[in-house]
């Protein structure tokens, strides 16, 4: 029996998925299962977009394109960020990858040296660590309250900050939790010294207040800071598979050359739809985030309702991180007990960090048809199973 190495053996499964895969057993078997434990909008891909994507087959651009990514587009994610945060960076600081997270994965491979530090939030998105403990690094992960909002806090993040720290990791909109790290907190981590990284994939996707990008806090061109973008969340382009990279200058020739090693480039097709994403899908955009605000409004309430726990409310994304430590103190059991009674997926808290067991994370990318139909069947559920529990908080 072929053995696996150590670092394929450790890595940690994706709860997430594990849910999602068997849900599909289930829908395979003929049960019908209500999807909210997937971060994937349930929009279609704007039609403009789509009219790129054929254009470009009709014109045979199917070829490899430069690993840094097409030039046209490298410029319009340039331009997105002057039009939208007032910041400036080169096209040639952009390295375009096959979604987010390989942009992730050979940016923390150019940062890391074998026992380097990144600091991180907990809860957070349920990859971070394993991605950073996959190149040999150590992930340092820094409590985040609901009380405060879910928001790091610069004073707990400058106390973990030691002569290891490669780097600070932020994401605002946040998952699992769908909070915004505020302007001034931002201020102050970019101020601490070791570059910070930001996850900004869930940007555009806020309906209270305003999301900031970290090259905001710094005067000029940084070597401190680096910024991940991309089109699956905003745009609903998950299946494209294209992200971003913004980074300093002295990173772009490692990202290329692992970008040429590990993926060639990024799809090219996906790439030209990427530009006309960027150029023409603003009312798209604008009335997708309109129905997710809609969508999160129904879906607070009725959890309010239903029992679960929610001080703190979440104001961007598509996630609803709700207390449910009332019903189980096994979030994983809890999650695949609904899954197989009530046939609705919805996320175990765990996957996200320990700061998230006693939480189940529901998401609102599906319709409010849809949503309505799992709560009546949460309330169902909750009735025969846990008749006059609610959260205390």
């Amino acid at each position: 029996m072929v053995e696996c190495c150590r670092r394929a053996k450790d890595i940690p499964p994706f709860i997430v998925m594990d849910v999602l895969e068997r849900a599909q057993e289930l829908e395979r078997q003929g049960v019908d299962v209500i999807h909210l434990e997937v971060g994937e909008p349930d929009f279609d891909t704007p039609e403009c977009v789509l009219e790129a994507a054929k254009k470009a087959v009709a014109d045979n651009r199917t070829h490899y394109t430069h690993s840094q990514g097409l030039l046209p587009l490298r410029e319009a994610i340039a331009d997105y960020h002057l039009r939208t945060y007032g910041t400036t960076f080169s096209p040639e600081q952009v390295v375009v990858t096959a979604g987010t997270s390989p942009g992730l994965l050979i940016l923390f491979a150019a940062l890391i040296e074998a026992g380097d530090e990144v600091i991180m939030s907990n809860p957070g998105y349920a990859c971070y660590p394993n991605v950073v403990r996959f190149v040999g690094g150590t992930p340092v992960l820094v409590d985040v309250f609901e009380e405060d909002g879910w928001q790091l806090r610069p004073e707990d993040i400058a106390g973990c900050i030691t002569d290891r720290t490669r780097a600070i990791l932020i994401n605002s909109p946040a998952n699992p939790t769908g909070h915004l790290l505020s302007a001034e907190r931002m201020a102050k981590v970019a101020g601490l010294g070791p570059m910070v990284v930001s996850d900004e994939i869930y940007h555009g996707l806020v309906y209270e207040g305003r999301e900031n990008s970290i090259f905001e806090f710094f005067e000029g061109p940084t070597d401190r800071a680096a910024v991940l973008g991309g089109f699956s969340k905003l745009y609903a382009m998950t299946g494209w598979r294209l992200g971003y990279l913004v980074v300093p200058p002295g990173l772009v020739r490692a990202l290329q050359k692992m970008s040429q090693n590990f993926f060639i480039c990024a799809p090219s097709i996906s790439q030209w739809a990427g530009l006309a994403a960027l150029t023409c899908a603003d009312e798209d955009v604008a009335r997708m985030r309109s129905i997710y605000d809609e969508r999160r409004r129904f879906m607070v309430q009725r959890l309010r309702d239903l029992g679960f726990g929610l001080m703190s409310p979440p104001t961007g994304a598509f996630y609803v991180l709700a207390g449910a430590r009332h019903l189980a103190e096994s979030s994983f059991d809890l999650a695949f007990d609904i899954l197989e009674r009530a046939h609705v997926g919805v996320s175990p808290g765990i996957d996200f960090g320990p700061g998230a067991e006693g939480y189940l994370r529901f998401t609102y990318a599906n319709s409010i048809e849809n949503i309505a139909r799992a709560m009546d069947r949460l309330e169902e559920y909750l009735a025969q199973n846990f008749p006059g529990q609610r959260a205390t908080g």
